[in-house]
């Protein structure tokens, strides 16, 4: 008879999971009696926020959802930063936990890996938590959780399963999938306000964030009709090509950017949050937008935060933008957009750092369809700014939102799970691989074939900086830096140092080929002249 476990695989495949991450418990083994039969591929981390970080890489790289498996307590706690990120960044994690049977829960007796309220815990760095008290919900709950995947604004879901519901006979629970409801659409009222607004317009603008990350086609059409330029975030680029005409890169945080939010009479704003980390980069003060503001997300909550609209619109990005492009007509095309956009292009990249933009270009030169993850060091700082991709997708970092470090090893390892026909690099400084360094074990194990670039100044460059701006003493930013190549050695990866463009395109190239990880090294000084940014 297939236990609750048992048809719980079978359920995740009927929803197209092919990968879990997770670290087996006492408490979880029946998790996994039925995974070895299935499709699934397991992949164990060496700690639950690296479980985390893969499942976000893997989401983020392939639009699925990425899932988790894990312990109860400790687990949770442990995987709790992984959740915050994804979180912020509105990224699609299934998060499946044990916890303690039924008759035990709240008792506060000591249990093994007993918390008072686990569910408590996750929920604030979840967009629900259910506990399954009963075996006959878990078919709903999980609906529900693809439902959020799907239709909602999306983020991690905590679905935990108590250690004597795990156990039950399942032999009678329907395993097919329950139908996946459609994302909202944009009242039609709605839509022909706003495009009155846009017709009217004389210097419109087109802000797009990671809520538009399926839009780009759509986007297009709509943008090219309209002949307006388009500003994204991080978590926006390569929705509309960078070398496209109406696409001027950047971020938000750009003072020329800024200045053209300000100045636009109409802004159309998709799919973003208008976040400090995306918007305030340089701490310059709030944005600041005198036109009129249409905004548009999946999320209504979203709408009245950060920004007042002039016009609040609940829908989903494509939705929002097939529906724009159906119904604008010819006419509203504006004559300089384009030259608007390339003006506008040409002011950000007056803050370019050579050194760093040599840095970026031997990577793309070398690795054209390149995926790269990064952490909070000073190269994705600059490219944050400047570095651009033609396709979305290709780039994310864990920099901006929570802002979390020791992400880029995990998260590229789970990028190359899901995007295996990619090039893929995780991108981190020397301080933040020391918490996740362990994940080498991981790749190695799998024989993932990812390239981990290990940018080297020797302690917590960033802060040491913010430190020496302030006039503050240097305490705890000058670390210890251990021997990298060692490490890489004894964890198993093909381990080399970089100090030159010539040297880096040799070794990454290598790497590409290779059957599992790499880890090369370059130091700061060979390659940058400090922090990015006057």
């Amino acid at each position: 008879m297939a236990t609750c476990g048992e048809v719980l695989i079978k359920m995740l495949e009927n929803y197209g999971v092919n990968t879990v991450f997770g670290i087996p418990g006492v408490h979880t083994v029946e998790l996994y009696r039925g995974l070895a039969s299935s499709h699934i591929r397991h992949i164990t981390p060496r700690h639950e926020q690296g479980a985390g970080f893969m499942a976000d890489g893997y989401a983020r790289a392939s639009g699925t959802p990425g899932v988790c498996f894990i312990i109860t307590g400790p687990g949770m706690t442990n995987i709790a930063t992984a959740m915050g990120q994804a979180l912020q960044d509105s990224i699609p994690m299934l998060v499946i936990s044990s916890v303690n049977r039924r008759g035990q829960l709240g008792m506060g007796e000591g249990f093994l890996h007993e918390l008072p309220d686990q569910g408590s815990l996750v929920s604030e760095v979840s967009r629900f938590s259910h506990q399954v008290r009963h075996l006959d919900q878990l078919p709903k709950v999980l609906a529900r959780a693809f439902a959020v995947f799907n239709s909602e604004r999306p983020g991690p879901v905590h679905i935990e399963i108590p250690i004597d519901v795990i156990t039950e006979p399942a032999d009678h629970v329907d395993v097919t999938c329950y139908p996946i409801p459609r994302p909202p659409a944009p009242a039609p009222d709605d839509v022909a306000r706003a495009i009155d607004i846009l017709r009217n317009a004389n210097r419109p603008l087109i802000v797009i964030g990671g809520g538009a990350v399926n839009a780009g086609t759509e986007l297009l059409v709509f943008a090219e009709k309209l002949n307006c330029p388009i500003v994204n975030t991080v978590n926006a680029k390569g929705v509309v090509p960078y070398s496209h005409p109406l696409v001027v890169g950047g971020s938000g945080s750009c003072e020329a950017i800024r200045d053209e939010m300000q100045n636009a009479d109409v802004v159309l704003a998709v799919g973003t949050e208008f976040s400090e980390t995306d918007y305030d980069f340089f701490f310059a003060g709030p944005i600041k937008i005198d036109g009129e503001l249409i905004r548009v997300d999946i999320d209504p909550s979203q709408l009245s935060r950060n920004v007042k609209p002039t016009l609040a619109i609940c829908s989903d990005a494509q939705e929002m933008f097939v529906a724009l492009a159906r119904d604008l007509p010819e006419t509203a095309v504006n004559a300089d957009g384009q030259t608007r956009a390339q003006a506008l292009k040409r002011r950000v990249r007056t803050l370019d750092s050579p050194r760093y933009a040599d840095f970026f270009a031997t990577i793309r030169e070398t690795l054209p369809d390149v995926l790269i993850a990064g952490d909070s060091t000073q190269p994705v700082y600059y490219a944050w700014l400047f570095y651009e991709t033609e396709q979305p997708r290709r780039y994310f970092h864990s920099a901006s939102g929570f802002g979390t470090l020791g992400y880029a090893i995990p998260a590229a390892m789970g990028a190359k799970l899901g995007r295996p026909d990619l090039p893929v690099i995780g991108l981190i400084g020397d301080g933040a691989a020391q918490f996740s360094i362990g994940e080498l074990a991981s790749a190695v194990e799998a024989q993932v074939p990812v390239i981990f670039l290990l940018w080297n100044n020797s302690g917590y460059g960033e802060i040491r900086r913010f430190m020496d701006d302030a006039q503050v003493d240097r305490v705890g930013v000058d670390i210890y830096t251990p021997d990298f190549q060692m490490i890489g050695k004894g964890f198993g990866c093909a381990t080399t140092r970089a100090s030159n463009r010539e040297e880096l395109a040799t070794q990454l190239l290598a790497a590409s080929v290779r059957s599992g990880p790499s880890l090369i090294e370059v130091a700061e000084s060979d390659f940058a002249d400090g922090y990015p940014f006057p």
